[in-house]
């Protein structure tokens, strides 16, 4: 999977906003994140929480545009955003 990394504030806070869309193989790693948002987006997203050693603890699936709040739990590190239906299992 090509991934972009996402590390400052501005990336962080930028992450897929103004994407038109993501291709299967493509996501996005958003580090120092345990909660995401979908506003001011084009497409659904599936967000794949990680805690700090990359093991997944939480998924949610099929994320529409628009979305205020999105928590990973408290474990929670980093997500992986990727289009909505390619969440890794």
């Amino acid at each position: 999977m090509r991934t972009r990394v996402a590390r400052s504030f501005w990336e962080r806070t930028k992450g897929l906003i103004g994407v038109k869309s993501l291709a299967p193989d493509e996501g996005l790693l958003i580090e120092r994140c345990n909660c995401i948002h979908t506003m001011f987006m084009r497409f659904a997203i599936d967000a794949t929480f990680m805690d700090a050693e990359g093991r997944i603890v939480k998924t949610v699936r099929n994320i529409r545009p628009w979305r205020l709040f999105v928590w990973g739990g408290w474990r929670a590190r980093k997500v992986l955003e990727t289009a909505a239906g390619q969440a890794p299992s």
